[in-house]
């Protein structure tokens, strides 16, 4: 596109055959990158995300149109064709687009895509530089491979539920699909990488990635903890099984995060508050004791903390390089001068909302020589599908194909 740095990603062709998160994440991502990303939606449907809502795009006559914000979160820079898979009409026209493309998304249900002659097994031998990424909810094989896999389900299934909320209160999932988008993360990595080993080899490979075991591979230092110890942990609210105090207090006037991590810094705080006998108290003194002693510790930080109002606490404790801030509500995210700073919001043209142009989350990659572009607002239902069709059956193979080498068999 005129005016756009280069794309790290340009030339690359991504068939997206998935909907609702982890791989819309995962596309979306590829998308920013530079990849050109087509969406395969079913005619008159759509990704089911297109109806989560309300909120809607407000559409340019003031009514809601069928993008919800849910829709928008993870759909940019795709382009949208609607393709019947169940028509025979419709299953050729997917397998002509797939001798076209680079990578292949879908988080259709294991077996499923075999019935259209869409499995990997039956593309790679017509294309075997084909990269293709099957994600699912349990993998593609063990006991529970055929049970559909939602985020709510994977983060109570998984352990995180376990580990999250008051200690005397019930399992509490996070507030976002964290599940499904860790999923579409991992599934970028791993496609990447695939790409990577094509260009020194010449072959593509299938990639089997599931909410599942990705949820298990981020309980990070808790998971690890429980496999050290073989001790089930309890959920701590908002405090930290390996660091103390590690939590949200209350101050006078509002809560903070105080997040000392290591015994320089407790003993800074400590300095602040006026409580310097607590960090010369051998059951504080170092972390591990801190841990040890942690409700006793805790409760009398809280005292000291709701003495004052949270503002001279943040800039008393900043300014001697203790960590902590404010709990912040979404308002106040988007309102802090350092996020506003950072373009934290990206606002992109679009011709079909009433605002003229909507506003979403910006990608956190800052890369100096191919950052992400926003090239394409998230398409409407088969919104490009002339343009599709032009492109890619009618333009020859993917441009990644150099060097000589076809990207069809």
């Amino acid at each position: 596109m005129n005016g756009l740095p280069p794309e790290a990603l340009a030339g690359v062709r991504v068939l997206d055959l998935s909907r609702i998160l982890a791989g819309p994440t995962a596309t979306q991502l590829l998308g920013d990158l530079g990849a050109d990303v087509v969406k395969v939606e079913k005619p008159g449907e759509g990704d089911d995300t297109r109806r989560w809502g309300p909120p809607y795009v407000p559409g340019v006559d003031g009514r809601p149109t069928a993008e919800s914000a849910y829709y928008l979160c993870a759909n940019r820079n795709k382009r949208s064709i609607a393709i019947d898979l169940a028509s025979p009409a419709g299953r050729e026209l997917v397998l002509e687009l797939v001798t076209r493309a680079d990578v292949l998304v879908e988080n259709h249900k294991p077996g499923s895509l075999a019935r259209y002659g869409l499995a990997y097994d039956q593309l790679r031998g017509r294309h075997p530089r084909l990269i293709y990424c099957s994600i699912t909810g349990f993998g593609q094989t063990g006991a529970y491979a055929d049970r559909p896999g939602y985020d709510f389900l994977i983060q109570g299934m998984g352990g995180i539920m376990s580990l999250t909320g008051e200690p005397d209160g019930e399992p509490m999932k996070t507030g976002v699909g964290i599940a499904d988008v860790m999923t579409g993360m991992y599934a970028v990595a791993g496609i990447l990488a695939a790409l990577h080993h094509r260009q020194a080899s010449g072959a593509g490979q299938y990639i089997d990635i599931s909410l599942m075991d990705t949820q298990i591979a981020w309980l990070a230092n808790a998971g690890t903890n429980y496999l050290l110890s073989r001790t089930v942990p309890r959920r701590l609210g908002n405090g930290h099984p390996n660091i103390v105090p590690y939590q949200v207090f209350d101050t006078s006037d509002a809560p903070m995060i105080l997040a000392v991590g290591n015994d320089s810094q407790f003993a800074r705080f400590c300095t602040v508050a006026g409580a310097d006998e607590l960090a010369t108290d051998s059951r504080f003194a170092t972390n591990p004791e801190r841990v040890a002693h942690r409700e006793e510790l805790c409760a009398r930080v809280a005292q000291r903390l709701r003495a004052r109002p949270r503002s001279r606490w943040l800039d008393e404790l900043q300014a001697v390089g203790v960590p902590c801030g404010p709990v912040n509500d979404l308002a106040e995210v988007f309102a802090d001068p350092h996020v506003v700073a950072r373009g934290a919001e990206v606002r992109m043209p679009c011709d079909w909302a009433e605002a003229r142009e909507i506003t979403l989350l910006a990608n956190p990659l800052r890369m100096s020589a191919t950052p992400p572009t926003y090239r394409r607002v998230p398409p409407r239902l088969n919104e490009h599908r002339d343009q599709v069709l032009d492109d890619w059956l009618r333009s020859g193979p993917s441009t990644t194909a150099h060097k000589g080498e076809s990207c069809t068999s």
